[in-house]
């Protein structure tokens, strides 16, 4: 383990989700429509809108793939060129600290953690999945919030801070859905990339999410954008390598694609006027890498230049000032630092997927060319700044 002066904390943490997650607060009657659990050729299945979901793998998640196992693959070497199932290698039992927050929290002081912002695994990838059915993905959402509230808890011993989901399809549930969660000591809020789904406005800055906007802003609760099923493969579709999403079914086409859902999704945002709109509205987004974030400014840059009358604030300088970014480790970490400025980057492990790192500190390898104030930046004050004040 990295040894630091301080303990650090972690932007990217995850929960592996219990099995009736998203069965044990939602209406039986709804259920059909949302999610399900059944064997099919003797093999557990998660049904979703009535459909075999396949955004996971294996979704009861026991056994399940080791820490940091794909951590050679993510930086590009895989030099035997092994399929996915062989890198994965032998799987474990699913460990507590996986579904049990006391036992997170003394994994937390195994790795030299003072806390932890908490993602789903697989609530990512639920979203797209029933975005033909907006009464049905809020009635899911908000079972799935409230089974989260009750295992995690949103500011557990103010270190595991679980973020509740809350899509924007409905915008009026979602604002009643904001409270809620404001009320229940929420100190982050988590969406994916991409548009609005399943929404008659699919841009998140249209004037018609402003509701919400503005009470994430008043309440000083950030928003953290984690990567997910954003729709995107639509695009890939486009060239024959797309269908459904699945986790860790890797093409060589779709990875060298240039859409961005979390670079569209900011662009709409600042575009559209909604960061101009609620200057307190911080973002962070989360496990989507980093290597988006110049071309983004580059681009915006440019429109500004061109249209100047079309924004009004410079996008770039909003973009630097309410966006903080949680690199991968295998990304250019001195290049974002040029780009944002190590004030607005995240540290960000992705424990304990197997994508991510296995000992979270030793993202600090990385950091190459950072200094020691810098490091703490990155290491704890940036992430630990975007928490919300607790309520009284």
């Amino acid at each position: 383990m990295a040894q630091l002066p301080f303990a650090a904390f972690d932007a990217d943490h995850h929960y592996y989700e219990a099995e009736d997650a998203f069965i044990r607060h939602v209406d039986p009657r709804m259920q059909k429509r949302c999610m399900q659990w059944a064997t099919i050729d003797g093999r557990k299945r998660l049904l979703v809108g009535g459909k075999i979901n396949r955004f996971i793998p294996n979704p009861t998640f026991d056994p399940v793939a080791k820490p940091g196992i794909l951590d050679a693959f993510f930086r590009g070497k895989n030099p035997d060129g092994k399929s996915i199932a062989k890198l994965f290698g032998e799987l474990d039992p699913i460990h507590p600290a996986y579904r049990d927050r006391d036992a997170r929290l003394t994994q937390l002081d195994e790795q030299g953690l003072e806390g932890a912002f908490l993602f789903p695994t697989l609530a990512v990838g639920m979203e797209e999945s029933l975005k033909d059915d907006v009464e049905a993905l809020c009635a899911a959402f908000r079972g799935f919030n409230r089974w989260m509230l009750e295992d995690w808890g949103f500011a557990y011993r103010d270190r595991l801070f679980a973020a509740p989901y809350i899509p924007l399809a409905d915008p009026d549930w979602a604002v009643e859905e904001l409270e809620w969660a404001l009320a229940n000591g929420a100190r982050m809020v988590s969406m994916t990339p991409g548009p609005v789904r399943g929404a008659k406005h699919g841009s998140p800055g249209a004037s018609v999410y402003d509701p919400f906007w503005a009470r994430m802003a008043e309440a000083g609760i950030a928003l953290g954008i984690h990567s997910g099923d954003a729709g995107y493969n639509k695009f890939a579709d486009e060239y024959g390598s797309g269908g459904d999403f699945r986790a860790f079914a890797f093409d060589g086409l779709r990875t060298a694609l240039s859409a961005a859902p979390v670079a569209d999704k900011l662009a709409a945002m600042i575009c559209h006027g909604a960061l101009s709109r609620h200057p307190g509205l911080r973002i962070a987004t989360i496990e989507c890498g980093s290597n988006w974030v110049r071309p983004l400014l580059e681009r915006l840059k440019k429109a500004y230049g061109q249209m100047p009358m079309g924004f009004e604030h410079d996008p770039v300088e909003q973009f630097r000032r309410q966006v903080w970014v949680a690199p991968y480790y295998e990304d250019d970490l001195e290049g974002l630092r040029a780009d944002l400025g190590a004030e607005h980057i995240l540290f960000g492990s992705d424990y304990p997927h197997a994508e991510g790192l296995a000992v979270p500190t030793d993202f600090i390898h990385d950091c190459k060319g950072y200094d020691e104030d810098e490091i703490r930046l990155v290491m704890h004050d940036n992430a630990r700044s975007l928490l919300a004040p607790a309520r009284p």
